[in-house]
């Protein structure tokens, strides 16, 4: 079985879906995944709560702890590492190292707004002191958030979290491919972006992109299918068929099984 890190070096671009939950994971995993994320949107939207401001932290946790059981590889969308002091983050990652997870997401955001480069690369520098061996995926968060929304902008910083000894550069929002092009031919390190429906992954790959996520489409979609299904009964449509109640259910108690629970 290939490395996490490992998975960032192939010929074709890593797909991440990204989970909100074990069921969701589990799913990922069955249909061949070999490494899953967490979405905070998702986490956060499942608790009732808008995504952000650490609402997700108690729950990514939990879930991190479950899903870390599972074979295959688990990375963890921490926000900024709910905390802005670098040794309070390392420890909260080195924690989640403790679970089984492999990697994390740790943007240099907070409230929809950059902070300084240097306070998201203190972190990184932090975590990967404490933790060497976890994948510290250094989200630039520029175009996601429209501020300084260039491409000089986003080398600039990624240089800043590469010398940090960041592993990977997320750049939500990147989706120009004269920008992504750009953005790949300077960056050494694996660049992430968001899947969009303007791109494929085998284009993203030939723009020298190294993983694509799902990020909390996923979820998003499942929530259309889930009101497309109710108001199909509604309307006396036929219903759209799924997974059956018995393979998810045989799913779920085969990992409880091996979970010890």
């Amino acid at each position: 079985m290939s490395t996490f890190r490992q998975l960032h070096y192939r010929d074709s671009p890593l797909v991440l879906p990204n989970a909100w939950d074990v069921g969701s994971a589990l799913a990922f995993a069955d249909a061949g995944f070999p490494a899953v994320g967490t979405t905070s949107f998702g986490i956060a939207a499942s608790a009732g709560l808008p995504d952000g401001g650490g609402s997700s932290k108690a729950a990514t946790v939990a879930l991190a702890a479950r899903l870390g059981r599972m074979s295959v590889h688990i990375t963890a969308d921490v926000e900024d590492g709910y905390s802005d002091d670098p040794a309070e983050v390392a420890e909260f990652v080195a924690e989640l190292e403790v679970l089984g997870v492999a990697g994390v997401n740790l943007e240099d955001s907070r409230d929809g707004h950059l902070v300084d480069a240097s306070t998201a690369a203190a972190k990184i520098s932090a975590v990967k002191d404490l933790s060497p061996d976890i994948f510290v995926n250094a989200r630039v968060d520029n175009l996601w958030f429209g501020e300084h929304a260039t491409v000089e902008a986003v080398l600039l910083r990624a240089r800043t979290y590469a010398d940090a000894g960041a592993d990977g550069i997320f750049v939500p929002g990147l989706v120009n491919p004269e920008d992504i092009r750009r953005i790949t031919a300077v960056v050494a390190l694996p660049v992430n972006v968001l899947a969009h429906p303007s791109l494929t992954v085998a284009e993203l790959g030939d723009l020298g992109v190294k993983r694509v996520s799902s990020g909390s489409l996923p979820y998003r979609a499942a929530i259309d299918r889930a009101v497309d299904t109710v108001t199909a009964l509604r309307d006396n449509r036929q219903a759209p068929t799924a997974t059956s109640y018995w393979e998810m259910q045989a799913r779920l108690v085969a990992f409880s099984r091996a979970s010890g629970n």
